[in-house]
């Protein structure tokens, strides 16, 4: 693990953020239907997407100082995904617009009722962020560094960089780079999903049990999220739950994104770790009532006020 780095004062950003850019299809229905079959479809709309994307709205609607780096095609779907940053108060300016270039797309099946979503993504075939031009100068105006599943191969390349913000992690799934992240990250924070998927060899029958073996993988603060359990996370070898608040919830997407976004800020803002994940699970949990993913996200003052009443209890010990 690298050395502590202490949260720095008078930086140009609270976060920077480097992740996907999609736009979202979604489709509303009472149930997912059976294959070679077909239901009625209740409501639609268009909505941006990305990790990454949908992390920088929510920094900005919370208040915070964002910059956002990351690439769309110079098509309808990539200028749509440019006018939701912007109305979100982003700064595109960083954004790459790729000649030729096809912004991905998603689309989102949600079950009216059970908030269950659906997702058929569209892998980007655009080419991959590096580190050149001012991205250096960058990291060393921000706070944290917040980085989605598709540039974890940046790991390897932000090794030994002098003025390395914090780093928080969205993890997804096993890709390139993802040892070098567990090495890096400050804040590994994957879902409760990823400590049963493929890929990594992570022992234990019970969500605890392998939650203490991947904390012994990763080198920096491990959280874990659990969708309507809220988050678990590791604290002087205790392992803590926050659960969420109650609310009316529509749509699950982007609830992960939106997690990441909210402990990314909290930590730029010298939050504690409790502090940290109770802000997340109520910034999560209150973007479900709306769907899309980013109508339903918070201000600042809401999230705090939420997170006050949120439960965080000690599950296992030693």
């Amino acid at each position: 693990m690298r050395p502590a780095v202490e949260r720095q004062t008078g930086r140009e950003f609270d976060v920077f953020v480097i992740g996907r850019a999609c736009a979202d299809y979604i489709s509303v229905v009472e149930r997912f239907p059976l294959e070679d079959s077909k239901v009625p479809l209740e409501e639609r709309l268009v909505e941006g997407g990305g990790q990454g994307a949908t992390s920088a709205c929510c920094i900005s609607r919370l208040g915070g100082k964002v910059c956002y780096h990351g690439s769309v095609g110079d098509d309808d779907e990539g200028r749509f995904c440019i006018e939701r940053l912007e109305d979100f108060g982003v700064d595109t300016g960083r954004v790459k617009v790729v000649e030729g270039g096809r912004t991905p797309v998603a689309y989102v099946f949600i079950t009216r009722g059970s908030a269950c979503r659906t997702i058929i993504y569209e892998r980007s075939c655009l080419p991959p962020v590096g580190m050149q031009g001012e991205m250096p100068s960058l990291l060393k105006k921000a706070n944290v560094l917040l980085l989605d599943p598709q540039v974890t191969y940046l790991a390897s390349r932000l090794k030994g960089f002098d003025g390395l913000p914090l780093i928080v992690y969205d993890c997804e799934r096993r890709r390139e780079g993802i040892e070098d992240m567990m090495r890096l990250a400050d804040f590994f924070i994957p879902s409760a999903e990823f400590l049963s998927s493929a890929g990594i060899r992570i022992e234990g029958s019970t969500l605890i049990e392998r939650m203490r073996c991947l904390n012994r993988m990763v080198s920096g603060t491990l959280v874990v999220t659990a969708g309507g359990q809220g988050a678990y996370y590791m604290y002087k070898n205790l392992i803590h739950q926050v659960l969420p608040p109650r609310a009316n919830i529509l749509d699950t997407t982007g609830a992960g994104d939106n997690f990441h976004a909210a402990f990314a800020l909290a930590v730029s803002r010298g939050f504690s770790l409790e502090e940290s994940v109770r802000f997340s699970v109520a910034v999560a949990t209150l973007s479900c009532r709306a769907y899309g993913g980013r109508e339903g996200v918070p201000g600042f003052d809401e999230a705090c006020r939420t997170m006050q009443g949120l439960e965080d209890r000690i599950v296992s010990e030693g």
